[in-house]
């Protein structure tokens, strides 16, 4: 029997290896990724992540002020881990794109602390290792119906989100070329 399996982990802690639902959210909950821009980071990031043998991405949704994935992390970035590269390298994509053409924006993001100026992720994101079938399709489904969600309305049906993989999992149209199929998995 593992003793490991008894220590507690770190909500964000993710295993090398295994799949898991991981959740980050924007500085404050701003709408940050309202904008397509914004959106191209985040998509950038994983189709890189993915082409260079990191991560293994099964689905995803880019909300104004979130982001939900299932992924696999499968090596580490250099000495880093991978979703601590890709909160890195899109907080810089972020921060010079705002630098470019929306300074005033850029100063909502702005912080106080002796090892950067400006946070735009939440620190502490969330990750839920995905062990069966059945907690790994409750979270596809939280995925996939999060736009359609009361509060957000931002479709009527899941697979007209273009941000997300919900229309792969639904018609089997892959708009995105990077994701594999989490039902593969199980």
């Amino acid at each position: 029997m593992r003793k490991d399996i008894f220590t507690p982990k770190r909500k964000n802690y993710i295993e090398v290896g295994e799949i898991y639902f991981w959740t980050a959210t924007i500085h404050q909950w701003q709408r940050l990724l309202s904008k397509d821009e914004f959106i191209q980071i985040v998509l950038n990031s994983l189709i890189y992540l993915s082409e260079s043998g990191k991560v293994d991405v099964f689905a995803f949704v880019i909300m104004p002020n979130h982001i939900h994935i299932i992924w696999r992390i499968k090596e580490l970035n250099g000495k880093e881990t991978v979703q601590a590269s890709f909160l890195k390298f899109s907080a810089h994509e972020f921060k010079k794109r705002l630098l470019l053409y929306n300074k005033n924006e850029l100063e909502n993001y702005k912080i106080n602390a002796s090892n950067k100026s400006y946070e735009f992720w939440q620190r502490d994101s969330l990750a839920i290792h995905l062990y069966t079938e059945k907690v790994a399709n409750q979270k596809l489904d939280y995925i996939h119906y999060n736009p359609c969600a009361k509060h957000w309305a931002l479709v009527k049906d899941p697979a007209d989100y273009i941000y997300s993989t919900a229309k792969f999992y639904m018609s089997g149209e892959k708009n995105y070329s990077f994701i594999k199929d989490l039902r593969n998995e199980f």
